[in-house]
């Protein structure tokens, strides 16, 4: 059933927020699930930002993606990669969904089953964030950073169009990658992937 939401909608910085007061950590994930033909996500000012739908250029290059990092977490038994409408909850309260997400098990299995079932209060160990045609590029690198800033180990940035990664890693070091004939390597955090940057090509 589709749900209407009852509240004003802001344009804000190419973003558009709902004008709804205040929801603590229950709340929220029930409206998201009155309104599940919708994607939130909510920043650290607990503003609730209305998630954009891809194009089939970049939903065909989340699944080729999300593939290659399933295989290798079959294969390793690691930990659990989650999709892009898994949402976490971060440190600064933030709810945040990444295109590709990864967690230890020692990590995962430390939270509760109920914990587990809503927006898990947990960082990722690894995100990975694929940028689409209407993505900011400047936004996108902020929403890196707060990732790093909250206890992620390693986050990727792709942007497509640019053939560029940006690489964030815990200790504040940003490294870039030009051209997609290059390989990404998982460094200590994901043993043994690469992810071959021509299959977005």
């Amino acid at each position: 059933m589709v749900t209407t939401l009852e509240a004003p909608i802001i344009d804000e910085s190419n973003e558009l927020w709902l004008d709804i007061e205040s929801m603590d950590d229950d709340a929220f994930y029930d409206f998201c699930r009155k309104n599940n033909h919708l994607k939130f996500e909510r920043n650290s000012d607990g503003n609730i930002i209305i998630m954009s739908n891809t194009g089939g250029t970049t939903g065909e290059y989340n699944a080729e993606i999300l593939a290659d990092f399933v295989f290798w977490n079959r294969k390793n038994k690691l930990g659990h990669i989650f999709d892009s409408s898994t949402a976490f909850k971060l440190a600064n309260g933030a709810v945040r969904s990444a295109d590709v997400t990864w967690v230890s098990a020692e990590r995962w299995n430390s939270l509760t089953k109920e914990q587990r079932e809503k927006f898990p209060p947990i960082a990722p160990d690894f995100v990975l964030e694929l940028m689409s045609a209407n993505d900011k590029l400047k936004k996108m690198q902020q929403k890196m950073i707060e990732y790093i800033e909250n206890g992620v180990k390693l986050a990727w940035l792709i942007d497509p169009k640019e053939e560029t990664v940006y690489i964030y890693r815990a200790n504040g070091t940003i490294g870039e990658i030009s051209g997609f004939d290059n390989k990404l390597s998982g460094e200590g955090i994901l043993p043994d992937f690469e992810l071959d940057l021509a299959i977005l090509k």
